[in-house]
């Protein structure tokens, strides 16, 4: 009877000890549970400075990803002047608060329906949403979120995090090129056009007739329609700023040519023209943390990671081939030939032959732009009229035959094979040159890019070292 009794103590024993941590284990998954809502929560936040457009009619939210400031060079940036971020509040007194507690941020946090968090509302829901300044010097902002699961009874998880924001300038003209633009002889002008942007050449501009340079019109139609389609050449936006002078191959003897007032001439020295600089080491650094890197070897193959080995090298077709729409590339830095700042005698040729590309293209040497295919078709925004302050205004056009849909950053030259169409930015640190009669690149402006907004690249991440959890 003593055995049985003790063995029946035990086996009690043992039941309690199994439903302890049967009960131990639920609150655990459950813990895992919260925390990875909190955590989902705070990626969303992220998400919303990568599409604007999801928060942009909710008032409460739809200032977070608008950059409120403007940087040293005056262009729109998350920071002042002096590197402060535009987020100030505090954690009792954050810029952002949302709260269960309100009726109407409930809804908008919750709702099953229209809330911002209702993927997650099976599991849980957010209790509370917070952004305010960030701890760190140099960071954009605080992310706390307070999320509780739906058990009986609820297990609750907060997180923080701080959150960087990547610091590439923005490039605020279609066309950028650093020397001349043409040569004066038959054959040998500007091969370049440009809508919806600004155009800035350090030098001369070469042209073959003195009505190339679209005039500037505020009832101009919002088109994709090449220039040598329309009957007078015309856009809303077009600007030029060249250097130097304005030469003309082919004027009738009897006349003087004529430019409309939309194109400025000889604003070298003064006032100077201001292009948009991208540092080589900065840019670099950004690619390899944020995009794809590669080395270059003096017959144009490309090597990923920098890392050059005989036989391993790739075609530039290989690397800038979008397959179709969407198909988004991101940043593809092509290094120099020694993988030092750009000079003269250490810059490769990269040759683009693929149909389409869409992404960013930083080439640290010399590009030949010739696709071989018709290009796609693509669905764009103009860029904002002046009198107009709403995304709202901004007119959906369709372009067809685009080659590049991005960004090409050259820090050597461009020589242009066969009609090339491109909708977002060129630079070019030295000239944008045909390689023979017909030869031309029509580019239509990003105006995103205006706003520091690339497609392919982070607009903000979560800076390394800052997740914790509170409770």
């Amino acid at each position: 009877m003593v055995i049985a009794l003790i063995l029946s103590l035990l086996g009690a024993t043992l039941l309690n000890l199994a439903g302890q941590e049967a009960i131990s284990a639920g609150l655990a998954s459950q813990a895992v549970v919260a925390h990875h809502l909190a955590d989902a929560a705070g990626e969303l936040v992220v998400a919303w400075f990568h599409s604007p457009r999801t928060i942009a009619d909710v008032p409460q939210l739809s200032s977070i990803p608008e950059k409120r400031n403007h940087d040293r060079e005056g262009a729109l940036s998350f920071f002042d002047a002096s590197g402060h971020s535009q987020f100030v509040g505090t954690a009792d007194h954050p810029d952002v608060l949302l709260h269960m507690s309100s009726p109407s941020d409930y809804r908008l946090l919750n709702d099953p329906e229209t809330g911002m968090f209702r993927t997650m509302t099976q599991l849980g829901q957010v209790e509370e949403l917070k952004i305010y300044a960030p701890s760190k010097p140099g960071l954009l902002c605080t992310v706390d979120t307070t999320v509780a699961t739906n058990t009986n009874p609820p297990v609750r998880q907060s997180i923080l995090m701080q959150l960087g924001a990547l610091d590439l300038p923005p490039l605020r003209a279609a066309v950028q090129v650093g020397q001349h633009l043409g040569r004066f002889q038959p054959g040998g002008e500007s091969p370049v056009s440009v809508h919806w942007g600004e155009l800035k050449v350090g030098g001369n501009l070469v042209l073959t007739h003195a009505d190339e340079i679209p005039l500037r019109s505020t009832l101009a139609p919002i088109t994709g329609q090449a220039y040598e389609e329309m009957t007078q050449r015309e856009d809303r936006w077009m600007e030029g700023w060249i250097g130097g002078t304005v030469q003309v191959t082919h004027v009738p003897s009897e006349q003087v040519p004529s430019y409309p007032s939309n194109l400025h001439i000889s604003q070298n020295p003064i006032p100077g023209i201001r292009f948009d600089e991208w540092p080589y080491e900065h840019i670099k650094r950004i690619a390899k943390r944020f995009g794809r890197y590669f080395a270059i070897d003096r017959e144009g193959l490309l090597y990923p990671q920098g890392i050059v080995e005989p036989g391993r090298g790739i075609s530039p077709d290989e690397v800038f081939r979008s397959k179709g729409i969407g198909d988004q590339l991101g940043l593809i830095f092509i290094d120099t030939l020694d993988q030092m700042p750009p000079r003269t005698d250490n810059l490769g040729v990269v040759k683009l032959h693929a149909p389409y590309f869409e992404g960013m293209a930083v080439v640290q040497g010399h590009v030949v732009l010739a696709p071989n295919g018709s290009g796609q078709s693509i669905g764009v925004r103009s860029p904002q009229p002046v009198d107009q302050a709403s995304d709202v205004a901004r007119t959906l056009v369709q372009l067809s035959g685009m080659h590049f849909n991005g960004v090409l950053h050259v820090s050597g030259d461009i020589t242009i094979t066969g009609k090339v169409t491109l909708y977002g930015a060129v630079t070019s640190s030295g000239t944008i040159a045909s390689a023979g009669s017909g030869s031309s690149l029509e580019v239509w402006y990003d105006d995103d890019l205006n706003r520091g907004y690339y497609r392919g690249l982070p607009q903000v991440y979560r800076a390394p070292g800052t997740w914790m959890t509170r409770y």
